[in-house]
């Protein structure tokens, strides 16, 4: 396992813009050093694919190697916009919303499966429809617990792997007083949320977990109503991974070391405790994985220091 401190990864950077990547083909031309104007994106640029029974919803935008993102909870397609602007300069994005993310269809069920295999069977599944070949796959959060299964069981259509602070609780077990972290994680915000979602309060819920996910208990009263509109259109798929008992697999050290796909860890340097932890034991156990520490922000990564971040995992991405 590779570690860069965060002065390496602006070296990473800087070389980047300068010189272009050392790898078998082209690098990227132009990556923005500051956060341009973004490109609009709407749902009138969305497109849908028959994946298991279900339709996704995603964006399809750029050309050249194909380039995945797959949101976390509380997210869909639009959680990348900064990201869209960025790497669709230079490759092909996809971009998808989640079974039961917006604007998927969100139906109560007695089939519904809010675990997170079924999420990465739709993945691997999306990525054969489309024949996209080896993929460089980007997730976050709960996207990235579905990226990581996926590379897991089908490491044929990964090219690399980008992992933004996934909630693989099961491996703070390797950490002393692992298990007492994550005790009192559900008891002091998945505890409150489920509560709040079972009272009919789907805002309430929403605001709890924000809050406890961020370490910031102002963080949704003070978001942009945009941030606060997409979040809401999402709290159904929420509601269902907080209702379900054990939506995880329980992932171990030895489990995860199978993995041969390069692999980049990110934490952000704001993030509450638990999930940099798991960031650290994730990126220990995976032999060819690579450790980032994104500045300025929480665990909402890919949202709150967007520049930064697409730096890191476009230096990532260009090397593999």
């Amino acid at each position: 396992m590779m570690r860069y401190p965060l002065t390496v990864i602006a070296m990473c950077s800087v070389a980047l813009f300068q010189i272009g990547c050392e790898r078998n083909h082209e690098a990227p031309e132009s990556i923005p050093l500051e956060q341009d104007a973004m490109v609009e994106v709407t749902d009138s640029q969305l497109r849908s694919v028959l994946v298991n029974d279900y339709e996704i919803n995603y964006l399809d935008i750029g050309e050249g190697e194909a380039v995945v993102f797959v949101h976390g909870g509380l997210g869909d397609y639009r959680t990348w916009k900064a990201q869209i602007d960025a790497f669709s300069r230079d490759y092909r994005i996809i971009a998808i919303s989640r079974r039961y993310a917006y604007p998927n269809k969100q139906e109560e069920n007695d089939s519904n499966d809010y675990s997170v295999t079924p999420h990465a069977e739709d993945l691997a599944q999306l990525l054969k429809t489309l024949d996209l070949g080896p993929v460089h796959l980007v997730g976050h959060s709960y996207g990235a617990f579905t990226s990581l299964l996926t590379a897991l069981e089908h490491p044929e259509l990964i090219r690399s792997l980008t992992l933004g602070e996934p909630p693989v609780m099961s491996l703070l077990a390797n950490i002393p007083d692992g298990g007492v972290a994550g005790s009192e994680f559900a008891q002091n915000v998945l505890a409150p949320t489920a509560q709040a979602f079972l009272s009919g309060n789907d805002e309430k819920a929403v605001q709890l977990f924000i809050s406890g996910v961020l370490g910031d208990s102002d963080y949704f009263s003070n978001a942009p109503e945009e941030q606060k509109e997409l979040m809401m259109s999402n709290a159904f798929g929420l509601r269902g991974v907080i209702l379900t008992e054990n939506p995880f697999p329980l992932l171990n050290c030895e489990s995860v070391s199978y993995l041969q796909t390069p692999t980049l860890v990110i934490k952000g340097d704001r993030s509450p405790k638990i999930f940099g932890e798991i960031a650290n034991v994730l990126a220990q156990c995976i032999e060819d994985s690579e450790l980032a520490i994104l500045s300025d922000a929480s665990h909402r990564l890919e949202y709150e220091n967007p520049v930064e971040f697409n730096r890191i995992v476009i230096c990532f991405i260009c090397k593999n």
